[in-house]
């Protein structure tokens, strides 16, 4: 009997998850994982910990399961939070939950699940998991998930081979309403809960607030930017090559105020984010505004009316070499080539229509259709048919 260590978070996901492993015959041991202490950020009655602790642990007693919590809020303070802060004081919107499963639940967690004798840690995450054989040797596969409206891939696609190797998704053949019938039928806790939201396993977080904590409240202008100002007529250019056409392409407008109008104030260019409609409490506009620039240096924020506002859309996106991460590493791209594949900047984005493109500073994406709201800090990720092949941070 194969040992696996289930990550219960208390939800139905991962609950359901435990269930199938112990129909399979493996050996299932339950452990829960405390990622934060703060209460004084979290919306408290909206799943705290302990609440969600508690239903992991009623979860394994009905199956009949070991179960215990551990405690990783220091390395998750220091793995995710930190960097987390440091991001938004840069001007970059990071993804926490890629991280998270990158640094925590399939690195930290999986070294404590090993310890345990381990021979497996698995997750509630609607993904699944291939093998091929590659000159020999076998080749792990990050495939989406059966469930096209829950797909998670996206957020392991930091996974390496070796994570991948020890790494089960037993729902991943399954839809969430399959997964809440089965949960049901067992007559588990969890099978009404409501899916979390929020920071993976801290619950709901009050993002800014938890922001403002570390990062000092600054006023600062909010500019308005016309659509047909002529800082977006596209100039037929004459490039030399093509990394030099795609260099201009991934790379943002630099604004200045000369081409703007101020139409109000803010607290803090590192509060905001590309394409955010929300917060901003500026009124009188025909259509909504929505943020097409950030400027740390000058703490000034862009705007423009409209979700088809021409400052919202990029074709392409920069990846620098040291960021650039391959699940498939044999499909790895060597400098000067190319690739045809489908690519997201974002969960949940419908994928698109994109090429690869490898110089020797770094991986240029370039889309077939301009995209929306390209977001520095954020993840890409890249696919060939239903398998994540790929990942790396916008730069």
């Amino acid at each position: 009997m194969k040992r696996v260590v289930v990550g219960l978070s208390g939800g139905v996901d991962s609950s359901v998850a435990a269930y199938l492993l112990k129909e399979q015959g493996y050996e299932v041991i339950g452990l829960f994982m405390k990622n934060w202490h703060d209460d004084s950020v979290t919306i408290s009655n909206e799943c705290p910990w302990l609440e969600d602790s508690n239903d992991a642990l009623l979860v394994a007693q009905k199956l009949g399961i070991p179960f215990q919590t551990v405690d990783l809020s220091e390395q998750y303070k220091e793995k995710i939070v930190d960097y987390m802060f440091s991001e938004y004081e840069k001007g970059r919107t990071p993804n926490p939950d890629v991280l998270c499963n990158r640094e925590i639940k399939f690195d930290v967690f999986m070294k404590i699940a090993l310890s345990l004798g381990a021979d497996y840690v698995a997750t509630g995450h609607y993904c699944r998991k291939g093998e091929i054989e590659v000159d020999g040797d076998p080749m792990y596969q990050l495939l989406a998930g059966i469930d096209d409206n829950k797909d998670q891939s996206y957020f392991l696609c930091q996974l390496s081979q070796e994570q991948l190797s020890k790494a089960l998704f037993p729902i991943g053949e399954l839809t969430k309403p399959q997964v809440r019938e089965i949960a049901a039928k067992m007559e588990l806790i969890t099978a009404e809960k409501k899916d979390s939201q929020g920071l993976c396993f801290i619950g709901k977080v009050r993002l800014p607030e938890f922001l403002q904590q570390q990062l000092q409240p600054k006023e600062g202008l909010i500019f308005e930017v016309d659509a047909t100002n002529e800082i977006y007529d596209k100039k037929e250019i004459q490039f030399n090559s093509v990394e030099e056409q795609l260099k201009f392409e991934s790379t943002n407008i630099k604004y200045t105020p000369v081409v703007a109008k101020v139409v109000g104030k803010h607290q803090g260019a590192h509060y905001f984010t590309i394409g955010q409609r929300k917060g901003l409490n500026v009124g009188g506009t025909k259509e909504a505004l929505f943020i097409v620039a950030t400027d740390i240096e000058t703490n000034s924020i862009y705007t423009g009316q409209g979700h088809t506002h021409p400052g919202l859309f990029k074709k392409a996106l920069f990846v620098t070499q040291d960021e650039i991460h391959w699940i498939r590493t044999d499909l790895a791209l060597k400098n000067g080539e190319t690739m045809s594949v489908k690519a997201r900047i974002r969960y949940r984005q419908e994928l698109q229509n994109a090429t690869l493109h490898q110089f020797e500073n770094g991986l240029y994406v370039a889309f077939e259709q301009p995209q929306s709201a390209i977001t520095e800090g954020q993840f890409v990720s890249w696919h060939l048919n239903d398998e994540l092949i790929g990942s790396g941070v916008i730069s």
